[in-house]
């Protein structure tokens, strides 16, 4: 079945996007299931009001019902966001190959920066990921998240100044204490 509506066809403008917004998702809920639930309400909304999408950048638009889809969900559930594991095979599609010791240091090196990323307050991670992981531009994330470029080149700032500490922290405990002295 294909869903034509006037200004398109709906498989053809969205569905290229149900990557980017799965592990949109994936990042703002902390778990598949959730995730999975977040992304499939949201394709049902897209789809429901698709009829007022007016062109433009289909995977912003997306992206923004995703992320408002997300936080309704948050908002709306009593249980904190879960530390389900995270399947870096699949978000993060590194091809790991060389010798087991490469290996083993590609992996804990992906493990310390996704622990990093979970780590930071929601605001800061969804910001990176839309940046860093989606390459979304600034004007696209301001878009998504309804906020000047101003704030998003702060909030982006921000994040990954907080990001790089938390990750000298993790590698290094003891300079940690002297990243806080420098701040």
């Amino acid at each position: 079945m294909t869903w034509s509506i006037s200004n398109g066809n709906f498989e053809d403008k969205m569905l290229p996007h149900l990557n980017a917004a799965y592990t949109l998702a994936r990042w703002l809920t902390g778990n598949v299931q959730d995730a999975e639930d977040a992304v499939q309400d949201a394709y049902v909304r897209a789809l429901r009001f698709f009829g007022d999408y007016r062109g433009g950048d289909g995977r912003a638009w997306l992206l923004q019902i995703v992320r408002n889809t997300c936080y309704t969900r948050l908002h709306k559930s009593i249980a904190r966001i879960s530390d389900a594991s995270f399947d870096e095979e699949v978000h993060i599609g590194e091809c790991l190959s060389g010798t087991p010791e490469t290996i083993a240091i590609q992996s804990a090196d992906s493990q310390m920066v996704r622990k990093a990323i979970e780590e930071l307050p929601l605001r800061y991670r969804e910001i990176l990921i839309l940046r860093e992981i989606e390459g979304m531009s600034y004007s696209e994330i301001g878009e998504i998240l309804n906020e000047p470029l101003g704030n998003i080149r702060t909030t982006l700032f921000r994040a990954r100044q907080r990001l790089k500490k938390r990750l000298v922290e993790i590698t290094a405990p003891e300079n940690s204490k002297a990243v806080a002295a420098c701040e």
